[in-house]
């Protein structure tokens, strides 16, 4: 059985989780771009944004460093040895010089079982230290680490960004794909993949990328994760955040959502909808 729940403290089936039937609020990362280059210096009165075509008021649009959790979401089965390692740990480590004092940072790792190598803080020399002593073996459980990097960036306040590095597809998971992008839809967390191999081809980690506002770079080899992470970072880093009050629309189910910049054009990424309401166990 993966280790999943001792590792994290939670249960391991994500259709498990309750949630109250109340949408307090909602929080949506949007990346706003012209001709490919951040949009700055918007405010709330530029964005149009609609909750199942109902039109909501944008209570806060954020451009300020906001503390992000950052959280490393890696692939260690067997076949992440030698170079293909030390570039990853390269990668992962220009992410960790990348974050300010306010930031957070955890590792979670994945082969065989899942485990929370280092958990959600602020202290980066413990996650640097964890990131040091990783090693690869056995096989893949990339839907059971998926899910344990959303519950360790939503663990505390903040912005969570996850980056997803697999080499492979999914051999050993014990949840189901269906099952965590379930918990994905009702997440805050935007998740980025960098995948290189069979893992680019992963269905899983492209429909998790589209959920959550992220996207899904298929690399050419681990020599290109550095430059890959770093520019993740810095994309994160010019998204807005916007949160609403949902006003005139059901409580529970899905909810689709549309984010659009008034009286410009301009490209947006953001989550498409989320979802509301129990899951029933």
């Amino acid at each position: 059985m993966v280790a999943i729940g001792a590792a994290l403290g939670v249960g391991v089936s994500a259709q498990r989780a309750a949630f109250s039937t109340v949408i307090e609020s909602v929080r949506v990362d949007v990346l706003v771009t012209d001709n490919g280059r951040p949009l700055l210096g918007l405010q709330p009165a530029d964005f149009d944004v609609t909750d199942n075509g109902v039109p909501q008021q944008a209570d806060l649009v954020s451009f300020e460093q906001i503390p992000l959790n950052v959280v490393l979401a890696l692939d260690m089965s067997a076949s992440v040895a030698g170079d293909r390692l030390g570039q990853l740990q390269d990668a992962c480590g220009a992410v960790l010089d990348g974050l300010t004092k306010d930031d957070q940072a955890a590792l979670v790792t994945f082969s065989n079982f899942v485990s929370l190598a280092a958990p959600l803080s602020g202290r980066l020399a413990d996650t640097r230290r964890a990131l040091d002593d990783v090693y690869g073996f056995g096989e893949t459980s990339l839907v059971d680490g998926v899910y344990a990097a959303m519950e360790a960036g939503e663990a505390d306040a903040g912005r969570a960004l996850l980056i997803v590095f697999s080499d492979g597809l999914d051999t050993s998971s014990f949840l189901t794909a269906d099952g965590v992008l379930e918990s994905a839809r009702r997440s805050d967390a935007v998740a980025y993949s960098a995948a290189i191999g069979e893992g680019a081809n992963s269905s899983f980690l492209r429909e998790l990328s589209t959920l959550t506002g992220g996207t899904l770079y298929k690399v050419d080899s681990t020599r290109d994760l550095r430059a890959t992470f770093v520019r993740i970072l810095e994309e994160f880093r010019h998204r807005y955040l916007i949160s609403y009050t949902p006003r005139g629309v059901a409580t529970s189910g899905w909810h689709r959502l549309d984010v659009k910049i008034k009286n410009r054009r301009a490209s947006i990424k953001a989550r498409p909808g989320y979802l509301a309401g129990l899951i029933a166990p």
